[in-house]
């Protein structure tokens, strides 16, 4: 049996420290507090929640409360944690944070089986070393991951690799007005890539009036290095009446069919990956609130209705690039017994950082156990389970630009017979779809664990 680390006790470190766990493995799990602090942390305990105490919807027919069902059936600590100091919130799951992160240390401990350790763990560890040591080792340190290990990270992967998290808000492809968009590409060159989205000049001074008044989130000190490299659509409304028109919403190169005029202004959609109905809003990305993204970009015709799959953002979270750097089981390419998850990996929010560890634990409980690590492809979840999903966006998104990804029905693709026309319907299959799918990974996995001697329940 290999011996198991985990590094950082965030949401995804104490869920994949739980779920080792659980197996009846032993698990060394490290972190730097309590003895040292990052920017955004002030608790000694697991799990600490530095943002919002709101866990998002619980609600099924949302992506989010999908994903929480999901993460039910396959035994979550986080969900567990929640369940017990939650907080009236409506159909939100929202904590009572202090109660949480203590909940999450209990469970923990209640185990046995986690070593704790108080340190900074300063470099990736060399594949060679892990081998010599027989250990398997998961780093979870999230956004705020200390200097000296990014800087080992830069080492190893180089542009690979992410400093901040500047991304545009993503739209649903159904939920856009059809009538107020175009297909094409500048100048008509390639295939018709984008959607179009033409505005007239009564529009576009709206549109940027809009922009300059929005509620805009509190920059942190700490986040203050991103507008030094991206600059949110907003701050580009402030400079002057035509720099979005001669910047990301420049017209050039495009003639509306139906005028046969080049518009007086286009904000132009991009596919997020070649499947799936993900469009993302061409140099939109923006530190206003969700509240005003969706009042300012529905000023835009074709978007007056847009449903938003993931908002636009501008903070400070390092992040890899993971389809360049993972493989099935969050596995880092070039080490076989180095492992990631969490926001490091390419998600976003708390919940899908949980659930990265979560599933990646799950991977590597059975490589400690004797399985090849080369045959864990064989327990990939399917596309048609949110975790499925949301795990292979990030092992092996196609985007352009890649960027974190919460949650979404975008991410989904229906099993034949599953997808309904009417989208109430819709979600009620994919309901129905994720717990018959769920199930039968549940089952197999299941299996492999008593084909290679781990404990299959543990309270």
């Amino acid at each position: 049996m290999k011996k198991l680390r985990v590094v950082g006790s965030g949401l995804a470190g104490a869920e994949a420290a739980w779920q080792l766990a659980r197996h009846g493995l032993t698990v060394e799990l490290i972190d730097i507090k309590p003895g040292r602090m990052t920017p955004a942390h002030s608790s000694i305990y697991p799990a600490e929640l530095v943002c919002s105490n709101s866990l998002k919807s619980d609600d099924p027919h949302t992506a989010s409360g999908l994903l929480k069902r999901e993460m039910r059936q396959l035994d979550s600590i986080v969900l567990a944690a929640a369940d017990a100091s939650s907080v009236p919130a409506g159909s939100a799951l929202a904590v009572d944070r202090s109660a949480f992160a203590k909940e999450v240390k209990r469970i923990l401990d209640q185990t046995g089986l986690i070593i704790w350790r108080e340190e900074e763990f300063t470099s990736l560890p060399a594949d060679d070393e892990n081998i010599e040591d027989d250990c398997l080792t998961l780093i979870a340190t999230g956004p705020l991951t200390t200097d000296a290990l990014m800087q080992s990270m830069a080492r190893e992967w180089g542009d690979m690799l992410h400093f901040f998290d500047a991304a545009a808000p993503i739209v649903s492809e159904e939920s856009l007005d059809p009538d107020h968009y175009f297909a094409a590409s500048r100048y008509g060159k390639g295939s018709a890539d984008y959607l179009n989205c033409p505005l007239d000049k009564e529009t576009y001074l709206a549109f940027r009036e809009a922009l300059i008044a929005a509620d805009k989130a509190e920059i942190k000190e700490f986040d203050r290095k991103v507008f030094e490299h991206c600059q949110p659509i907003e701050e580009l409304a402030e400079r002057g009446e035509d720099t979005m028109r001669f910047g990301p919403l420049r017209p050039v190169g495009l003639e509306d069919p139906r005028t046969r005029q080049t518009p007086y202004a286009v904000l132009q959609l991009r596919r997020e990956q070649s499947s799936g109905g993900m469009y993302n809003l061409v140099g939109c990305q923006t530190r206003m609130t969700f509240k005003a993204q969706r009042e300012v970009f529905g000023i835009i015709p074709a978007l007056r209705k847009a449903e938003y799959l993931r908002y636009g953002v501008m903070h400070r979270n390092h992040y890899i690039k993971g389809p360049q750097v993972l493989t099935w089981g969050n596995r880092v390419k070039s080490q076989q017994t180095l492992f990631l998850a969490g926001q490091l990996t390419g998600v976003e929010g708390y919940m899908e950082s949980a659930a990265s560890g979560l599933i990646t634990a799950r991977q590597m409980a059975l490589i400690a156990a004797g399985m090849p690590a080369e045959e864990c492809k064989v327990l990939a979840l399917p596309n048609t389970t949110m975790l499925g999903a949301l795990t292979n966006y990030v092992i092996s998104s196609d985007s352009v630009d890649f960027q974190p990804m919460n949650a979404n029905f975008g991410l989904l693709e229906y099993a034949e017979g599953y997808k309904a026309k009417r989208k109430r319907e819709r979600k009620e299959q994919a309901i129905l779809m994720s717990d018959h799918f769920m199930g039968e990974w549940l089952d197999l996995y299941n299996s492999y664990c008593l084909r290679y001697g781990l404990d299959v329940e543990r309270s």
